[in-house]
């Protein structure tokens, strides 16, 4: 039997020769550099606010005004939420006479942003493996 000393962390971690199938040295394409961008990325990301700037852009390109009066926010506010989204690339800026009109950069965000909201919607129940035996 395994005490745990958290709720996830079982006391002796170490695992018995044979117990399970081994992993070979995982060699990844991915750079140091990618990962900092993507932990900034989610980092951004990680504010209600800007989330849902981000999901009524999934729909197509709006104005800054309209993208403040859907949000009942000042535009100062979106405006500081939308300079922020892009200094990480997220969204594409587009300048029409005295209207400026954002949308997503690319179907990776649109995908990321539905993918993290159909996830975060589930409610499917745990298995016994996530119960705590406790």
């Amino acid at each position: 039997m395994v005490h745990r000393v958290h709720d996830d962390v079982p006391s002796d971690p170490a695992c018995e020769a044979g117990e399970h199938a081994r992993h070979g040295p995982r060699r990844s394409t991915t750079g140091d550099e990618a990962f900092e961008r993507a932990a900034a990325l989610f980092r951004v990301v990680a504010d209600v606010g800007r989330l849902k700037l981000l999901e009524r852009l999934a729909d197509g390109e709006w104005c800054v005004t309209e993208l403040a009066e859907a949000a009942g926010s000042g535009l100062s506010t979106v405006s500081q939420q939308l300079r922020l989204l892009r200094a990480e690339r997220l969204l594409r800026r587009r300048r029409a006479g005295k209207h400026i009109y954002y949308s997503l950069a690319d179907a990776h965000v649109r995908d990321l942003i539905h993918n993290a909201l159909e996830h975060a919607a589930e409610r499917s129940p745990p298995s016994a493996d996530d119960e705590d035996p406790t």
